[in-house]
């Protein structure tokens, strides 16, 4: 039988402290993929001498989770991540020195001492704004009536599995154009419910075109407002860290 290694060496220092960090995707850093923001995140916490904390064995590595990250090319303003500490920090002082060593377009917004919970158990529903450029705003104002008075509409996405088909519908709370911007581009407003599997945007508008009749001419430009609890009276989203920051006497 073949012995049983152990690490050599000390065993890493034990966490003190989680924090809980709210960052923006922005500009063209919307296009960073999971994994290359990942990469970017360790190297700016080496820069800042954030003192992370480790998991043991052979191939030790930063206590960070992440939680419900938009897909490739979408804008956020509410990401988050956790990440345990071995020496008890000031929130502040990490969200600054972090914000200045991650690349322009990834910008730290909140760094927050996290009380008891799960941070992934408040990401109920997201707040999204489409920008759907070179369409007539009172076209797209139809085919979100339509899409509304259904009761389903599915579409169809390849996952690690296969295909597969699910509702779109069920999980979208609201869905509205609240305008045009400066370029006369309709701005369309949707809160939409976290489900599995997770219906994204994009999802939205291929079920739209399905049963509408509508696409977009250019992709949107889309941007994840808010991610957080549900609000179920207005169908709004709450802020994530609010228990925290009640916690640390913040709110």
């Amino acid at each position: 039988m073949a012995r049983q290694r152990t690490p050599e060496g000390p065993p890493p220092a034990p966490a003190v402290q989680k924090l809980r960090i709210r960052y923006a995707k922005r500009g063209r850093l919307r296009f960073a993929s999971t994994r290359d923001f990942s990469r970017a995140l360790e190297r700016a916490l080496r820069r800042a001498d954030v003192p992370m904390a480790f998991s043991a064995g052979f191939h030790p590595h930063p206590l960070i989770s992440y939680a419900n990250g938009a897909a490739t090319g979408t804008a956020s303003e509410a990401e988050y991540f956790e990440i345990r500490v071995t020496e008890r920090v000031d929130p502040e002082s990490v969200r600054a020195a972090l914000d200045e060593a991650l690349p322009d377009g990834i910008d730290v917004l909140e760094v927050v001492e996290a009380s008891a919970g799960a941070l992934a158990d408040r990401l109920e529903a997201s707040s999204w704004e489409l920008v759907v450029r070179e369409a007539d705003p009172a076209q797209v104002e139809a085919a979100v009536a339509a899409y509304l008075a259904l009761e389903v509409a599915e579409t169809t996405r390849t996952f690690k599995t296969g295909p597969r088909t699910f509702d779109t519908r069920g999980a979208v709370l609201s869905m509205a154009v609240t305008g045009v911007d400066g370029e006369g581009c309709a701005i369309l407003r949707m809160v939409v419910r976290h489900t599995t599997p997770a219906v994204r945007p994009d999802d939205i508008l291929t079920a739209l075109r399905a049963v509408t009749g509508f696409s977009p001419p250019v992709p949107p430009l889309v941007t994840r407002l808010a991610q957080g609890p549900l609000l179920d009276a207005s169908a709004g989203v709450a802020d994530p860290l609010a228990a925290d920051k009640g916690a640390a006497g913040l709110g």
